[in-house]
């Protein structure tokens, strides 16, 4: 049923602003993408609140999952967000939001199901992996429809390491949906925290990590309605997200999926984006110090950073060239 959806992902140029990746307008034919977001998996009809949103996502099949940027506490969510008061965030100090993400585990609706078998098929993942260079091997596949609810935030990273290949699909039933404020935001370092990303291209036994907003301007913003992005996580692949809307009467929903290395890039120190933040001198000090000696002094507190990722097929993938 989906196999065009492989000629597209083949088919599609490369753009290169701000980074290296793919835009699909018009991913799925207009006949399947009605089909999909008027399933009622995907079409929840309007809320009253959130507790009556909850119990309506939980009998379409949804599960809260663990996701970057989010809690998995239901009650505290909903007793957050009834005030509605911002907060440092409780993955990153770079971020502010309380989020939320529910996963489709088992969808009902036949198109649905033909997706969820699709996403996982060799046909479709291979086809990712030849489009960007990479070669099959031992990897974890992460994939499946997701609703992200209001506060949800992820402030601008670059993925970590361990990811191979990214890529998210709008799909939202919400009427005015491209208008809302929770759309990926593809961005890039400000001139004076360029340094960041070079520290990163240098340093592969550190693994990346998030920064503030302030550190970037956004160039894009994934907006449109049944759109794709699909990009191989490097240095400069810098997108966020910050999501401020009314979720009781639709909610921000994609198809987004990951391919991992299974055995690269495992448990790398993960430095803060404070230890990274270099400060204007006040004074000279009495022996000057290059800005990689600095950076690497600053690193003795860093946390551990390791991104978990729920078991999938294997394959392998590495890049060719880096053999």
């Amino acid at each position: 049923m989906f196999e065009y959806l492989i000629q597209k992902v083949m088919d599609a140029p490369f753009q290169d602003s701000p980074f290296k990746h793919l835009y699909i307008p018009s991913f799925f034919s207009n006949e399947h993408f009605r089909e999909i977001v008027n399933s009622e998996e995907i079409l929840i009809p309007p809320q009253p609140g959130d507790d009556e949103l909850f119990d309506e996502l939980y009998s379409k099949g949804y599960q809260i999952i663990r996701f970057p940027g989010c809690i998995t506490d239901k009650q505290a969510y909903v007793d957050w967000h009834r005030h509605k008061s911002r907060q440092q965030g409780v993955s990153n100090s770079s971020c502010e939001g309380f989020g939320m993400v529910l996963r489709l585990i088992e969808p009902r609706t036949p198109i649905l199901r033909e997706l969820k078998s699709f996403l996982a098929s060799d046909g479709f993942n291979v086809a990712l992996a030849e489009k960007f260079g990479l070669e099959i091997g031992e990897t974890t596949l992460d994939n499946g429809i997701q609703k992200y609810l209001d506060g949800y935030e992820i402030s601008p990273h670059p993925d970590i390491r361990s990811k191979a290949l990214t890529y998210m699909a709008n799909i939202n039933p919400h009427r005015d949906s491209e208008s809302m404020e929770h759309h990926t935001k593809y961005l890039k370092f400000k001139d004076r925290f360029k340094y960041v990303e070079a520290f990163w291209q240098g340093n592969l036994d550190f693994n990346t990590c998030w920064v503030p907003w302030s550190w970037c301007d956004t160039v894009s913003e994934q907006k449109e309605n049944n759109s794709m992005v699909v990009f191989s996580p490097s240095t400069d692949t810098m997108h966020g997200v910050k999501a401020d809307y009314n979720h009781l009467d639709g909610q921000r929903t994609q198809l987004y999926g990951n391919i991992f290395y299974q055995n690269r890039f495992r448990n790398l120190p993960m430095p803060t984006w404070e230890s990274l933040e270099l400060h204007p001198r006040t004074h000279e000090p009495p022996v000057r110090k290059s800005l990689f000696s600095k950076m690497k002094s600053t690193l003795s507190e860093m946390m551990a950073g390791r991104e978990s990722s729920k078991p999938g097929k294997s394959y392998r993938i590495f890049e060719r060239g880096n053999i």
